[in-house]
């Protein structure tokens, strides 16, 4: 099993869009999400300053990490969804000069 941390700015103005999606997410999108191994998948929303963050964490328990994630972006539903997520976040600068939403983490700790 690999841990993954991410990190990406939220729009102010996109708050309550983003929130509520995520309190409605899709059964197909959910559905999807098992079936490319990942696991205790979770986003945090944090402000600092001015600025809101998402913070998300889960776990992958697949062995081909990089077929799972085109297994799940070529999925037209996952598609639609983050047409509907993705204008609501705010990229950091150095992810999105490379066209990424969330910019990955270094996991520092980690305890059972």
């Amino acid at each position: 099993m690999q841990r993954f941390g991410s990190v990406t700015g939220l729009k102010p103005e996109k708050l309550e869009d983003y929130k509520r999606l995520h309190a409605n997410a899709w059964p197909s999108v959910l559905k999807k999400i098992k079936e490319c191994n990942i696991r205790n998948y979770s986003i945090y929303l944090q402000k600092i300053g001015d600025a809101y963050y998402l913070f998300s964490y889960f776990e992958y328990t697949g062995t081909d990490f990089d077929s799972d994630m085109k297994k799940m972006a070529d999925d037209p539903e996952t598609q639609r969804w983050w047409k509907e997520t993705d204008p609501c976040q705010q990229p950091l600068p150095e992810t999105a000069a490379k066209k990424q939403i969330w910019t990955n983490m270094e996991q520092v700790f980690h305890t059972n």
